[in-house]
């Protein structure tokens, strides 16, 4: 009996180690075929229609991959004091300290709740900014291509500089294309200080 109990506890490790094997492989190979597809963007290879999907609180955006870095997990970030508290504090992300802001805060919306599915994605280096945004959840990448863009509305007072455009994708869900660009010029933005 002792005999058979030991071999279903060992049965049992090894059904849960493949699991999470699995899911290390396939994240290793989300990164690399995420960094493949930014590396041929910048290189300018890349028609410009597979967007960086994420969930930020609960709206979705789309990033370009060249205005989008590294995601890391947000699960070590340190606060500042004297801080708005929109600027949820800093990372360490490859030894380089960057800003981490939670982007539905800085809309006056509720703060996103952190949690194991957070992430932070760092603003690519190209845009010189040290900073990342606080997502709820990386969604992969979407191909705009097969979404319809939904027409502007007559008012537009409440969309912010930053926010290109709005799509529907074949599901009925709306994304926003965020310029991350257009979002470290607002004023707003850069001044984190209380």
């Amino acid at each position: 009996m002792t005999q058979n109990l030991s071999d279903a506890v060992t049965a049992n490790q090894d059904v849960s180690k493949p699991d999470s094997g699995v899911r290390r492989t396939r994240l290793r190979e989300f990164q690399a075929q995420l960094v493949e597809r930014m590396q041929a963007a910048q290189r300018g290879e890349f028609v410009q229609v597979n967007q960086l999907g994420i969930m930020v609180g609960q709206v979705r955006y789309l990033l370009e991959l060249r205005e989008s870095g590294e995601i890391v997990s947000a699960s070590s970030l340190t606060t500042v004091p004297l801080t708005k508290d929109w600027y949820v504090g800093l990372a360490n992300i490859r030894g380089n300290l960057t800003s981490v802001v939670d982007l539905p805060r800085y809309q006056g919306r509720d703060m996103t709740q952190l949690d194991s599915s957070c992430r932070i994605v760092a603003f690519a280096s190209v845009l010189a900014f040290n900073s990342g945004l606080l997502v709820s959840q990386v969604l992969g990448l979407r191909n705009i291509a097969e979404m319809e863009e939904v027409t502007s509305p007559e008012d537009t007072s409440d969309i912010p500089a930053w926010v290109q455009s709005q799509y529907r994708d074949r599901e009925g869900n709306v994304w926003y294309k965020l310029s991350l660009a257009a979002l470290v010029q607002d004023q707003g933005f850069l001044q984190i200080g209380l």
